[in-house]
């Protein structure tokens, strides 16, 4: 998985799911989350850019559910319109090299909304997932041939899955012991 996919499936992944914590909530853990774009150890992130990157991280989720371009049309219009204030401009200094330099904007949100972009551009986008477990919906890179990966881990959510499928194809009752899991 490219480094800047595995910084935004953990960025994605901060957010309250299957009974876990907002990792943003705490200083140290919201420092870790953001450290990939740019976040200083030395500081912790402020209220305000901690807001602004919940926001950026709920559109992105909503992208990421949504992988046909008619359904994602109106979350790619939301995302754009969250990171309208950061701009960008092209910077030519090395001979034979393109980069971005930010020029106003959450320095943080910055990084992130490079980072989107990035995997766009590489067609990699639609390899970042939600789980098709309704209980899990840990957000996943497919590295996949097909893309048609469903789960984040075919060992736990996978293998739930089918056997519920096959329990209620067959009549089946889960065992005396699985009753809780």
């Amino acid at each position: 998985m490219p480094e800047t996919a595995a910084a935004l499936v953990d960025l994605l992944n901060s957010r309250p799911y299957a009974g876990m914590p907002d990792k943003l909530d705490t200083p140290g853990s919201a420092t870790a989350v953001l450290r990939p774009f740019g976040q200083e150890d030395d500081d912790a992130p402020s209220p305000r850019r901690v807001e602004l990157v919940r926001a950026v991280r709920d559109d992105l989720i909503a992208l990421a559910e949504h992988h046909d371009p008619d359904d994602s049309a109106a979350d790619w219009a939301a995302f754009s319109g969250r990171v309208s204030s950061i701009a960008f401009q092209q910077d030519f200094s090395v001979p034979g090299t393109v980069s971005m330099r930010q020029t106003s904007g959450d320095p943080v949100v910055g990084r992130i909304t490079l980072a989107v972009a990035e995997l766009v551009d590489a067609g990699t986008w639609s390899r970042l997932r939600l789980c098709a477990s309704e209980i899990c919906r840990e957000v996943f890179y497919d590295t996949s041939r097909s893309r048609t990966r469903r789960w984040h881990s075919y060992e736990v959510c996978g293998n739930r899955a089918n056997v519920a499928a096959y329990r209620a194809r067959t009549g089946a009752s889960a065992p005396a012991g699985d009753a809780a899991h």
